[in-house]
Parts: C-alpha cells; sequence; structure tokens
C-alpha cells in the first residue's frame, strides 16, 4: 500500500492532509464516529505515530461535505484519535483549495472556502495577492462560554477554571494561576498540568454537551496577559490538547475559545482584536465576526499556512512498526 500526503503548517503546528480515503456515513460527523474504529484508525496511527509522524503530529482526511453547501469535509486526527474541530487545519486546507484548484480563486482578492467539519459548517477565506497567499481567516462555528470560575485542586494547587466550547471544548486559565509562564523551558510543566486539568474536568456536567460527540474537554489552554495593545488584548498561551500533544500555533479553535471568554466577560469590544502569540513567538489574531442573541459569537481568527511538501508512505506488510510507536 502507497499513500500520498502533503504537508502544511500554520504558524509552526503541522498538518498533514491525505485525499481518496473511503469512509462511512451521511455527514462529516457521522464519518468520524465510523472513523474511530477500523481501518481509518489504523491508517490515522500509521500516518500520524512514529517512524513515520509523531506524538505531535495532526492531519486530516478529505471526505465528501454534508451537502452542496461546502466545498469538501474533512476528518481531523492527532495521536489520540479523531477530533471535532480544527482552526490551523481549517486555514491550511483553505490554502490548499486555492492552490490545487478545487475552489477557483483570482490572483488578487479574497477568496471563501466552505468546510464541512465534525463540529458544523466553517469557512476559511484565503486572502491572496499577485498569487500568493498572504493569510487565511477561518470563521468558526457558534462558539459560548460554558461556566466560568470551577474551583478545582491541582497538583501545583488551587486554582479556577473557565470552560469554553469553539467547536471543541476548553478548559481555560492562566498559567499564573498554576505557577508557570508560557515558555519553552517549562513546556514539560505545562504538558503535566494540561494533561491533569483536562482529565479532572473532563467528566465534569458543564462539559456536556447536547451532542454527545462533542462532550468532554478537548484540551487545556495555559495563556499568559500581555497587557493590552491598542485594539485590544495581547496574550501568549499554550494548549494541551488530546492527550499531551502542544499546539505550537496559537491554536485556531482554542484561539476562537479565548475570543468568546475575553467578549463575554467584557476585556475584548465587538470591534476589538485580540493578538494571540504561541509559545514558540508565532501569531494569530482573532476578532467578533457576529454576536448571538444567546450569548454566544462568531469568531473569526487569522493566521498563514505555508506549504512544506509531499510524502509517498509505503506499508510493508513485514514491518512490526506498521501500527506506529508513540513514546508519550
Amino acid at each position: 500500500m502507497r499513500i500520498t500526503t502533503e504537508d502544511w503548517h500554520t504558524a509552526g503546528e503541522p498538518f498533514r492532509i491525505v485525499r481518496d480515503v473511503g469512509t462511512r456515513g451521511t455527514t462529516v460527523a457521522e464519518r468520524r464516529v465510523h472513523a474511530m474504529t477500523g481501518e481509518l484508525d489504523e491508517l490515522r496511527r500509521f500516518l500520524c505515530l512514529e517512524p513515520r509522524g509523531h506524538d505531535d503530529m495532526y492531519g486530516g482526511f478529505i471526505t465528501p461535505p454534508d451537502d452542496n453547501g461546502a466545498d469538501f469535509g474533512v476528518l481531523f486526527w492527532h495521536k489520540d484519535g479523531f477530533s471535532t474541530a480544527c482552526g490551523h487545519g481549517s486555514m491550511a486546507l483553505g490554502a490548499w483549495a486555492v492552490d490545487h484548484g478545487l475552489v477557483e480563486a483570482s490572483a488578487d482578492g479574497d477568496t471563501t472556502v466552505t468546510i464541512d467539519v465534525p463540529s458544523g459548517r466553517v469557512q476559511s477565506t484565503v486572502h491572496r495577492e499577485a498569487g500568493r497567499t498572504t493569510s487565511v481567516t477561518f470563521r468558526n462555528v457558534a462558539s459560548r462560554v460554558l461556566q466560568v470560575g470551577i474551583p478545582l485542586e491541582t497538583s501545583r494547587g488551587r486554582a479556577d477554571v473557565d470552560l469554553v466550547f469553539a467547536g471543541a471544548v476548553y478548559a481555560t486559565l492562566p498559567a499564573s494561576a498554576v505557577g508557570l509562564k508560557v515558555v519553552p523551558k517549562q513546556t514539560s510543566e505545562l504538558i503535566a498540568i494540561g494533561r491533569e486539568i483536562k482529565w479532572a474536568l473532563n467528566e465534569h456536567p458543564d462539559a456536556q454537551l447536547a451532542d454527545a460527540r462533542l462532550s468532554g474537554v478537548y484540551g487545556t489552554i495555559l495563556f499568559d496577559d500581555l497587557g493590552d495593545l491598542p485594539a485590544g488584548p495581547y496574550q501568549r498561551n499554550i494548549t494541551v490538547f488530546a492527550d499531551g500533544e502542544v499546539d505550537r500555533s496559537p491554536c485556531g479553535s482554542g484561539t476562537a475559545a479565548r475570543t468568546a471568554l475575553l467578549h463575554a466577560t467584557g476585556s475584548l469590544a465587538a470591534d476589538g482584536m485580540l493578538t494571540h502569540d504561541s509559545i514558540i513567538g508565532t501569531r494569530f489574531s482573532a476578532r467578533v465576526a457576529e454576536e448571538h442573541e444567546d450569548g454566544s459569537i462568531t469568531p473569526e481568527v487569522t493566521g498563514t499556512p505555508f506549504r512544506v511538501g509531499t510524502s509517498s508512505f509505503e506499508r510493508d506488510e513485514h514491518d512490526s512498526l506498521n501500527r506506529g510507536f508513540s513514546l508519550r
């Protein structure tokens, strides 16, 4: 078996794109459920884990859309399974779709790519100048605060944690609340407390949604407040998702979650902008695109994806490591 992939990154976070895979189900949400067991899950492991990937790899299988209202669908995956949302991947897919002519675009101006993901329908608007993609704006599903100030006893002391839905459920708190800063030399400690908080709140009542497929805490966002810029808040974060993966980017859906929380608490004006840095110093910007009567918002997050290259992977039936392996 030979599998061809195209690799991108958005603000440092990888995204491996795979076409022409067989999926079952009539919607992307149903396809995700079917993919969680069987051949597609084995393919995920094969492409994601070592020796062909690594513990922080990310990617997606391209699928048909739910209906003619979208250009295509995608199943997002990581080392532990299939996620419901992925902002950095949606940005990469927008640029990829335009580059490959799946969606027609002019050399200058904006082109919107509509994508069905397990949590709903999202859009990536690709900004181009002289035939080159300069940035992509990801328009997420409606995002909302689930609960604020949940008291939690952790191994690093008591902390108050907020829960927010932005296509997936995130737990979020200042890194200082657990005696840390969002800096590379503290990555191991940030991963450890991020995993601890995720699993401590995974079954919390406020993390259980009407659609059980979206329930549970997907990741923990720890942030440093860097003050305000003229346009609005300036923060740096690390998002620890799945079971200990670190997002190298500021995290697309995580940035959407922070946008919803900051807007709900009055720290981000309706016409303001969140400047959101990652632990490696890359940046997303985010704003409130729409406000809704139920208190939720539609956030937009902007970043710049880049193509890394293509790969052709072969499966040798005699290779004992075909299922991949993880050291985490």
